[in-house]
């Protein structure tokens, strides 16, 4: 799947029309108009009061006021975070058993030096794998010399032939998926770097520099082709907010065409060149390093503060939790993750204290699936909630799931009480409340959330607005966060209820069918709950319960 359901968009106005690209890599057709911009914190507030369908946070911190809370450990699974940005570094989570840089493992959990969290995706010298194929293009090429020139199953293999049948044909479609791509947008790639450049030199902009959307009403006299420069930028900012840098545009482009190309061209032999394990034996055996920021991280950043950035600094946004420390697992390249290091990133979460965990990563093939099962049972039975994006691919995961799920290969569970999936909702109550990219299932989707043109903070900078589940699934884990703050008590169980229970079903609301431009289906037939997470009613829901945790 596409890099940790993270929203990767670019924009470029040729003749009338204004071609745009999204994580699930759908080029479409777009208006050369933008709506207005939304609110940075729409996703925090009241449709009755704001007319923005947040999750009413202000009603909810006015519901607590006055009570004490205790903090709570959130762990997010992701491609790592910048312990540096001023909105999270005074919440990380610390190892207060490990004494930082002395490169010893002074708490003896098997991983040195791990004062903020820890890296599955790294290697000796603070290398990083993080930027990895998809998992069908991974099982394909370990699967082909034994049954690329086989027609039907050799006896005592028909389990695992049937499964390479399905490699085989997932693998094709990504791939031509992918060449398309490709022809696409690497056009634009072009016309893109060209136009900035002409951009810059009109700003007089040194090299390494970056203009946003104001800057181009500096641009006074210019020849034709600055002002074609010019129309494309301005077409590309209200495309994707004012706060967005051509360098960060390009940047995402660029990242989204490496991993296209990587499918097309995979090197299958990173993983073991920088990593040194083989992800196809999950031995126990330590790996990794604690290098959490890398060139990537910006996903994980994001996802972070929306679940704690310091409220009421100032500064960037304000987290939907106040009382948090976010734990930092980098597990999740620019590519599909690997079983093995879900299953232990959970494990760690879990052993180190975490009692939430975010998951905004996801892909259509699960090789190692008891492993991960496995953590999900073992976080279960130490009370830890799991949350997870349901991913960016406007498909019906009730038809088409998508891994990790918790529909466990054992047949023990299709609806694990510790799990909560996620799908993303816009700011209006209409046709377009459910985002037209979101995965949906009225079994295996749980609840919606704020997850189109949503703000969060970016990797040494304040703004970042994206669309994904991904958003949706931490805005979902923060408010998880807020209920456990002032009601320790809760289990896991009881905090998926109150989370579900809260979100009101929207009965009668017609909206798009996401993927869909022209068929419209009820909203409550989309997810379980049908309806949209809510901070007021979660806490409110949850005062009214005796907690279990411990019993």
């Amino acid at each position: 799947m596409y890099k940790i359901c993270k929203t990767i968009t670019g924009v470029l106005l040729s003749s009338a029309l204004l071609i745009s690209f999204n994580s699930t890599a759908q080029v479409q057709v777009a208006a050369p108009k933008a709506p207005a911009e939304l609110p940075k914190n729409w996703h925090l507030m009241d449709l009755k009061t704001d007319g923005y369908f947040g999750i009413s946070l202000n009603q909810a911190y006015l519901f607590v006021k006055g009570k004490k809370s205790k903090t709570v450990v959130v762990a997010t699974i992701d491609s790592g975070i910048d312990t540096a940005q001023a909105d999270l570094k005074p919440i990380l989570w610390v190892n207060t058993k490990e004494i930082p840089g002395n490169g010893i493992d002074d708490d003896k959990n098997g991983y040195i030096d791990d004062v903020h969290g820890w890296n599955f995706l790294g290697g000796p010298g603070g290398k990083c794998d993080f930027t990895e194929t998809t998992e069908e293009v991974r099982e394909y090429n370990r699967l082909k010399g034994k049954y690329e020139t086989v027609s039907s199953a050799p006896a005592g293999s028909e389990k695992e032939f049937a499964y390479w049948e399905k490699v085989k044909l997932t693998h094709d479609a990504t791939l031509n998926k992918a060449n398309t791509e490709i022809q696409q947008l690497q056009p634009i790639m072009n016309a893109l770097m060209a136009t900035s450049g002409y951009v810059k030199n009109a700003l007089k902009l040194q090299s390494g520099s970056s203009f946003k959307k104001a800057d181009l009403a500096k641009i006074t006299a210019a020849s034709d082709t600055v002002k074609q420069s010019k129309a494309v930028w301005s077409s590309v900012f209200e495309q994707e907010g004012g706060d967005q840098t051509n360098a960060k545009i390009i940047n995402d482009l660029s990242e989204y065409l490496a991993k296209l190309n990587n499918d097309v061209s995979p090197d299958l032999d990173a993983r073991k060149r920088i990593v040194g394990d083989n992800p196809d034996v999950n031995d126990g055996k330590p790996y990794g390093n604690n290098l959490l920021k890398f060139a990537d991280a910006e996903h994980g950043t994001g996802v972070a503060g929306l679940i704690g950035a310091v409220r009421g600094n100032k500064y960037g946004i304000d987290g939907v939790a106040d009382n948090v420390r976010i734990m930092s697992i980098k597990g999740v390249p620019n590519g599909d993750e690997y079983d093995k290091d879900i299953a232990n990133a959970i494990r760690y979460a879990v052993d180190n204290g975490a009692k939430i965990i975010n998951m905004s990563f996801g892909k259509k093939l699960s090789p190692h699936k008891a492993w991960v099962d496995a953590a999900f049972k073992y976080a279960a039975e130490k009370n830890v909630l799991l949350i997870q994006a349901s991913g960016n691919d406007n498909q019906d995961v009730d038809a088409q799931p998508e891994f990790p799920n918790d529909i466990f290969e054992d047949g023990s569970a299709v609806d694990a009480d510790n799990v909560i999936s996620v799908g993303a909702s816009a700011d209006k109550l209409n046709e377009t409340l459910a985002g037209s990219f979101s995965n949906y299932g009225k079994n295996n989707v749980d609840v919606f959330a704020p997850g189109v043109k949503v703000t969060s903070i970016n990797m040494d900078a304040e703004f970042n607005t994206a669309d994904g589940t991904s958003f949706a699934s931490p805005i979902t884990a923060g408010i998880a966060a807020l209920v456990l703050e002032y009601y320790p008590n809760l289990s896991a169980k009881q905090l998926k209820q109150v989370i579900l229970e809260s979100a009101v079903p929207l009965t009668g609301t017609m909206v798009l069918k996401p993927g869909s431009t022209t068929e419209k289906v009820d909203f409550t037939s989309l997810s379980k709950t049908g309806g949209i997470v809510n901070a007021y009613r979660a806490l409110l829901a949850a005062s009214k319960l005796k907690g279990e945790r411990g019993i």
